[in-house]
């Protein structure tokens, strides 16, 4: 059975019961959204100096101290989704923080919060605020 006959089909049963029916748009009437441009992050992670989430140390010490991170990240409830999803990458001790906040003070915190756990001389910020549209 085609769509248009479908489509038919359900506003005649919508109009018999009186209900009201949302019908998809054909896939030729659709437009699609313009790709999202990630081009200069990417590249930023090529960078073989640049640590990457998959270089997470698999030590206890790292894991502990990115759980702690993440943990007092995700308490903070005044923090934006974006800040709730940064990227923590602890290697030797060392903490790097990628991904973006919604303002300076979003990234003030999270680093902050950071520093707390890991120690201020161990915390290397790579945040960006990218503010609502």
């Amino acid at each position: 059975m085609s769509l248009k006959r479908v489509t038919r089909s359900l506003l005649l049963v919508s109009s018999l019961l009186g209900g009201t029916w949302v019908v998809a748009q054909d896939a030729a009437t659709q437009t699609t959204p313009a790709p999202a441009d990630n081009t200069q992050v990417n590249q930023r992670d090529r960078n073989a100096n640049e640590p990457t989430a998959d270089q997470q140390k698999n030590n206890r010490s790292d894991r502990d101290i990115t759980q702690q991170i993440r943990l007092a990240i995700a308490k903070d409830k005044s923090l934006s989704t974006y800040a709730h999803n940064v990227k923590i990458i602890t290697q030797s001790g060392q903490v790097t923080l990628k991904g973006p906040v919604r303002s300076d003070d979003e990234k003030r915190v999270v680093e902050t919060k950071a520093a707390e756990v890991a120690g201020e001389n161990n915390v290397t910020s790579k945040l960006d605020v990218k503010a609502k549209n």
